[in-house]
């Protein structure tokens, strides 16, 4: 009488091939999270360069006071930026750096992917790559 069903060296084997292939889902999954935070990244810091260029040309060529509340990019009756971006990996991780508000500014995403920056600090360095994004005042 032959007996169906599978040996313990057959389970064994199925399960370890299932387990590398779960290795390297998430594996893959946790690289392209980490490059889809960093495009949010860039995508803020050319937000805040483009509201913040909108807020001088309309507010006599100076930059807005800070970047502590909303109501610091609105002119007037425009609503130039109404919410500051944060960071996509939450408070805690790292927060956007501005400095030089209102002569003119410079704003820096630290970034997970060293080859995703364009800077190699916070204070508006650019060199190729790099650890963070910046950008800068255009005036």
């Amino acid at each position: 009488m032959k007996q169906k069903g599978f040996t313990l060296f057959e389970l064994l084997v199925s399960i370890s091939i299932i387990g590398i292939l779960v290795a390297l889902v998430s594996l893959s999954y946790s690289s392209a999270q980490r490059k889809a935070r960093d495009s949010r990244r860039i995508e803020d810091m050319k937000s805040i360069q483009s509201a913040a260029e909108q807020y001088y040309s309309l507010a006599s060529f100076v930059y807005p006071a800070s970047t502590s509340a909303p109501a610091d990019w609105t002119y007037g009756t425009d609503v130039i930026l109404d919410i500051f971006p944060t960071d996509p990996k939450g408070v805690g991780w790292t927060a956007y750096s501005c400095s030089g508000f209102p002569a003119s500014y410079c704003c820096c995403a630290a970034m997970e992917n060293s080859d995703n920056g364009n800077a190699t600090d916070s204070s508006c360095t650019f060199a190729g790559s790099g650890n963070f994004y910046c950008v800068r005042s255009q005036q």
